[in-house]
């Protein structure tokens, strides 16, 4: 395995995460600013050895990128044309058409036949998909909560399209590079709202609610909030019910969460729990977990999500897709526990 762009925070995630894995191994990984350094050097907790950070990767089967946007496109076209297998956790393979990339992105897409070809890696939807693909996009955080959220309720009709979706992350989602606003002084003691205009995840939630359902048309309102903890990522969602879809009091509140556990019954990584979960209930996890209410009062549905954002939300979320495209089982190097409290 080769990771490029290792001193990333999903970077160094994914190294972390394939050094406990039973099937596989890291031989290769880069770095633009550290190459020629070890590791271990850089990062001490990885049991990495004398393994050394380099310019180029070597020859690998199979590629994590963890590239900037754009950056990560035109580092990954040479590969593809080629047999190596790749998942791309830059977002620059995730949308299905070219012309929203300048808008979202602010860049023209260096390869747009490679967007029809890249599957989408939410794994609870595209498994078999994923399983013969050379080229996987992994989502993003903030759309893999919501995804994963609304999915159940989408797909079977239950809740009108206009749909709004507050996400509250962890300072990690931001990445390694100093900014003003993840400096100590500016978040500590401080949440905010921001991209109120727009965030760039927000097509990527729109496409893949959309694929779900051919008749519904999403109109969302997506409110993404930056809060002083390292990591973490908690979704609430809210959608109005399709008026007799659903049984009224506490009887529909059982047939939405009989609806929520039929659709991720055979899931390892998402978990329907009893209460609103916590963002420390994930830490250092691959689980995602939900928990799905009706405000009766409004009747309103109101899905809750929550997962690590470097886990389930990047680097997790691409070590399951490896694990499938290279045929492995597809919890192995994810088992372990979330670390409480």
């Amino acid at each position: 395995m080769g990771i490029i762009n290792v001193t990333g925070y999903a970077g160094v995630e994914l190294a972390r995460l394939l050094s406990q894995h039973p099937d596989v191994w890291l031989t290769s990984v880069t770095g633009r600013s550290t190459a020629g350094k070890k590791l271990c050097d850089i990062f001490p907790h990885l049991n990495s050895g004398d393994m050394i950070i380099e310019e180029k990767l070597e020859k690998v089967d199979l590629v994590f990128s963890a590239m900037p946007h754009k950056e990560s496109a035109e580092e990954l076209i040479p590969l593809l044309e080629g047999d190596t297998k790749v998942v791309d956790i830059s977002a620059d393979f995730r949308l299905k058409s070219a012309d929203d990339y300048p808008q979202w992105y602010g860049f023209t897409h260096p390869a747009p036949r490679l967007l029809e070809k890249a599957v989408y890696g939410l794994t609870e939807l595209y498994r078999e998909q994923i399983k013969t693909a050379q080229l996987v996009a992994n989502p993003g955080c903030y759309p893999t909560g919501a995804i994963l959220a609304l999915a159940p309720a989408v797909k079977s009709g239950l809740i009108e399209p206009d749909i709004i979706i507050d996400s509250k992350s962890g300072l990690s989602g931001a990445g390694r590079s100093l900014s003003l606003p993840t400096h100590y002084a500016e978040a500590n003691e401080d949440t905010t709202a921001y991209a109120l205009g727009g965030h760039r995840h927000l097509p990527e939630i729109i496409q893949e609610l959309e694929l779900l359902n051919k008749k519904f048309s999403p109109s969302i309102t997506f409110v993404p909030h930056l809060v002083p903890m390292t990591r973490g990522i908690l979704t609430t969602t809210y959608g109005t019910l399709v008026p007799g879809k659903i049984a009224g009091g506490r009887s529909g509140e059982e047939e939405l969460n009989v609806l929520y556990r039929n659709f991720y019954k055979d899931e390892h990584f998402v978990r329907l729990v009893e209460s609103p979960p916590h963002t420390k209930q994930t830490l250092g996890s691959n689980l995602c977990l939900i928990y799905p209410t009706i405000d009766r009062r409004t009747s309103r549905l109101i899905v809750i999500s929550c997962m690590d954002n470097l886990v389930k939300g990047a680097a997790g979320q691409a070590i399951q897709n490896m694990n499938l495209m290279l045929g492995l089982p597809e919890e192995a190097g994810l088992e372990a526990l979330s670390i409480y409290p």
